[in-house]
């Protein structure tokens, strides 16, 4: 079987993702990094998005889209239940994370590692703010014994972890996180393999 080539920059949270579920099931990939938008990448993502797959001649775009094709293709542990309600609440927690989470705090994210003018506009920050808590607090809410989606390490807590990571190097959200406990949430997991063996480069200006 062709090795699996995942696409995309190391220091994307959703490429991150990818990779963590890859480590957690044990398949060995190739990472090619690559900016969006990079005609590699838009060669498979219609909008230009990573991450994207290539496995031999099949390619795949959306980090979701992958991990659930290599947790049918491959051996290794489920990273998606068979009980159909602990894969629903899974699933609920990651979808949450990936598509409400992440773009209430990316025009923060953006104004610290990318910033338009090339320096962090502190007004702009600010008015983020109300925003970056309120989905650091819906993530301290699905907390449950130190697990997103509760009682064990599961997908969902791979769609966290990456987004959580940034926020805690950065001095508002960092506050926010310390208030609600989630510090202890990435200590826990900080030594985690698939953690530890997917951390990215850092960002501009971190």
């Amino acid at each position: 079987m062709p090795e699996l080539e995942i696409v995309g920059a190391p220091q994307s949270t959703f490429v991150r993702t990818t990779r963590m579920a890859l480590e957690e099931k044990g398949v060995p990939y190739t990472l090619t990094p690559a900016r969006p938008h990079s005609p590699e990448v838009d060669c498979i993502h219609p909008f230009g998005r990573i991450p994207v797959m290539r496995h031999g001649d099949f390619t795949l775009c959306e980090s979701r889209a992958v991990i659930g094709y290599v947790d049918r293709v491959f051996d290794g542990p489920k990273l998606i239940s068979d009980d159909p309600k602990r894969a629903a609440v899974i699933e609920q927690w990651a979808s949450v994370v990936a598509s409400g989470v992440f773009p209430a705090v990316l025009p923060y994210f953006r104004e610290y590692f990318f910033p338009a003018s090339g320096t962090t506009d502190r007004a702009a920050v600010e008015a983020q703010l109300p925003c970056v808590r309120q989905a650091i607090e819906v993530i301290a809410r699905g907390m449950g014994d130190g697990f997103l989606a509760g009682g064990e390490f599961t997908l969902a807590d791979m769609y966290a972890l990456p987004i959580l990571t940034y926020l805690d190097r950065l001095p508002e959200s960092r506050d926010v996180i310390r208030e609600h406990k989630l510090d202890a949430y990435l200590a826990k997991h900080a030594e985690r393999a698939s953690v530890r063996n997917t951390m990215p480069p850092p960002m501009p200006g971190t």
